[in-house]
């Protein structure tokens, strides 16, 4: 039996609104997935620095903080991050030209660039990259 154009439009948005739950869903899974690999990434980049650093452990969060805005901010520090940073960056030259000629960085290198310069650098949380 052939559907009405009506029930064909109700059967559509049905499918719909389906579609869009599932959307939703596959997103909020995609946010949980990056929230569960950036904890795992920050406890492992800790403990690796505790590792490296055991007298780091003791201090407390302010001392902590001025630990690191007065270690990773320095000239050194930046030197050996553009360098790192470079190693993955693509290997387009003709791309890489041409943002540098547009006078356009992508975020991380501009953040740097900025807390470098005695902008406003930093993270989104304020964290300790604040110069």
């Amino acid at each position: 039996m052939a559907k009405t154009k009506a029930e064909k439009i109700t059967s559509i948005e049905e499918e719909i609104r389906q579609l869009e739950n599932r959307r939703r869903q596959l997103v909020q899974e995609q946010k949980a997935q990056e929230r569960k690999d950036r904890t795992k990434r920050l406890c492992r980049r800790m403990g690796l620095f505790e590792s490296l650093v055991p007298d780091s452990i003791p201090l407390t969060e302010e001392q902590f903080k001025t630990f690191l805005e007065k270690t990773v901010m320095g000239d050194h520090a930046h030197r050996i991050l553009d360098e790192l940073t470079a190693q993955n960056a693509p290997t387009a030259p003709a791309q890489g030209a041409e943002t540098a000629a547009q006078g356009n960085m992508p975020p991380a290198a501009r953040t740097a660039h900025t807390a470098r310069e005695g902008g406003a650098g930093g993270d989104a949380d304020g964290g300790a990259a604040q110069g």
